[in-house]
């Protein structure tokens, strides 16, 4: 650790020091102050290191939100560990796949996951012990408290900020999902850019209902805790429990994917409630919803947001600015447009969206040719499509083809690992599955199906009982057509702009 180094680690002492006093953490009926949120991430490290975890030793978690996911997040910031982080509405098969790929030494679960984790952590040889975060605690399993000890002495570890710090998993481009390495440096960097957007401050105070597996609740979180303001957490998203915790609790941040502001605002015209400490929204939604929202919410300004797991906030700016843009280029990021060649393309012309920042992820967990691809040229290939205008606003425009991307609520679900599923149905001929819009959760997914010959056709009730224990809830199909056949490419690939042409609505 040199004299140049900062660490999400040196951020929680820092905070300790000028902050000691104040709420940095609040759940339920718990909360804890900067001072005290140290002093448990110290206590949590001894036990991780007592337990034998070493740095760069990975760290599985898989449960609801709670304070919990901070301490450990700080913990193994301290001792170079990587936390992974685990998505709760994962199924059996991409539970193993994730448990195989990363091969934690220790498992950090909630109550309702240890049977999840059981099947998934059972024949791996790097895995010590399963912690449970909660009660009623099976067999072979042990209580989090125990991982708490107090240390003799303070540890020094030689941890090196661009070191891996957590692991998220992200959508399957070719049917397995790839978990995608952040630094503490990438982290900080991500503080640092949405500080500098939203204008944070010690007096903010965000509310964190996305969950703590995703990019967004994450640096959320640590971006207002590296402005020494306050966090409260909830376990989930509950409106009536959003709305009331930002009456009582003054929040003034928060991001958003549809439709928590929707929903948020239906409850405040069925139930009233407090909106004016809100100043700052961030995110994705409708215009019609930010409306609507911000017309409750008479102090609140919406900022568009664009990033990715790979490199997050990357670019945004007050929607005002530019209403329907993504915002310009943070002040941490280089963004280039690239054609097909990789030949940079002008103003107003479609590209792909690359960037140089140093928010930019490490790269693909055991995938070095998918890592250097997506690195390829000294910029990281987002996949997605967009166009500045003469202003220097980003246009965000499409997925690239090698995305195809479907975003429900905020989620990300690549068609190939949803097709995945549907061809292992033995009725199934040819599968193209296609996002279309939703009015409930901007965007929802579309499968288009061929059957076997002879075969009866089954309902999507049927599909998504048969695809239960292979992907995500949130990744089956809302919507269910069959076709006679699927338009093809002259290399006989499936032509999935056809495909969306003809049935790229979302009631068809």
């Amino acid at each position: 650790m040199g004299v140049h180094s900062y660490t999400f680690y040196d951020v929680i002492c820092r905070n300790a020091k000028i902050h000691s006093d104040k709420t940095a953490i609040i759940f339920s009926s718990r909360s804890l102050s900067y001072l005290a949120y140290k002093e448990k991430c110290d206590q949590l490290a001894a036990g991780l290191l007592r337990d034998g975890i070493l740095k760069g030793d990975r760290l599985a978690v898989i449960d609801q939100n709670s304070d919990n996911f901070l301490l450990l997040y700080g913990a193994a910031a301290k001792i170079g560990a990587i936390i992974v982080a685990v998505n709760w509405r994962v199924q059996q098969e991409e539970a193993d796949h994730i448990f195989r790929d990363s091969q934690p030494k220790l498992v950090l679960v909630g109550s309702d996951y240890q049977k999840l984790v059981t099947a998934a952590a059972g024949n791996l040889s790097s895995m010590k012990n399963c912690y449970v975060l909660g009660r009623n605690i099976q067999k072979g399993f042990l209580p989090f408290d125990e991982l708490f000890i107090s240390p003799a002495a303070d540890q020094s570890i030689d941890i090196d900020a661009h070191d891996g710090f957590v692991m998220m998993y992200t959508a399957a481009v070719d049917g397995q999902p790839r978990g995608a390495l952040l630094s503490q440096a990438n982290i900080l960097a991500v503080n640092l850019e949405m500080i500098d957007q939203y204008k944070l401050g010690s007096d903010d105070c965000n509310i964190c209902f996305l969950p703590l597996f995703h990019i967004g609740g994450l640096v959320m979180c640590s971006a207002v805790m590296q402005s020494g303001g306050r966090n409260v957490i909830t376990e989930r998203f509950d409106a009536d429990e959003a709305l009331q915790l930002i009456g009582k609790e003054k929040v003034t941040v928060f991001f958003t994917f549809a439709p928590i502001l929707k929903m948020i605002a239906d409850k405040y015209e069925e139930n009233g409630g407090d909106l004016s400490s809100v100043t700052k929204v961030a995110g994705i939604e409708s215009p019609q919803n930010i409306a609507r929202f911000c017309g409750m919410a008479k102090n609140a300004k919406f900022y568009a947001a664009y990033g990715q797991t790979e490199a997050m906030a990357i670019a945004g700016g007050l929607m005002d600015e530019r209403p329907g843009s993504v915002g310009r280029p943070s002040n941490l990021a280089r963004i280039a447009l690239f054609n097909d060649y990789d030949e940079e393309v002008p103003v107003g012309t479609a590209g792909e969206i690359c960037v140089r920042s140093p928010a930019v992820f490490c790269g693909y967990w055991q995938l070095e040719e998918v890592t250097a691809y997506t690195f390829r040229n000294g910029w990281h290939h987002t996949g997605d499509i967009g166009r500045f205008d003469e202003d220097g606003f980003l246009w965000y425009v499409k997925r690239g083809a090698q995305k195809d991307l479907i975003k429900p609520g905020g989620e990300n679900v690549y068609p190939a690992e949803v097709e995945k599923a549907i061809l292992a149905h033995d009725s199934v001929a040819g599968v193209s599955v296609i996002g279309v819009s939703d009015a409930e959760w901007g965007e929802a997914v579309k499968a288009v199906i061929v059957l076997k010959p002879g075969v009866k056709a089954f309902t999507l009730k049927e599909l998504t009982e048969f695809m239960a224990d292979r992907i995500a809830r949130y990744k089956k199909p809302k919507y269910l057509v069959f076709a006679d056949s699927l338009p093809r490419t002259p290399d006989g690939e499936i032509d999935r702009e056809k495909v969306k042409a003809s049935y790229g609505q979302p009631a068809s």
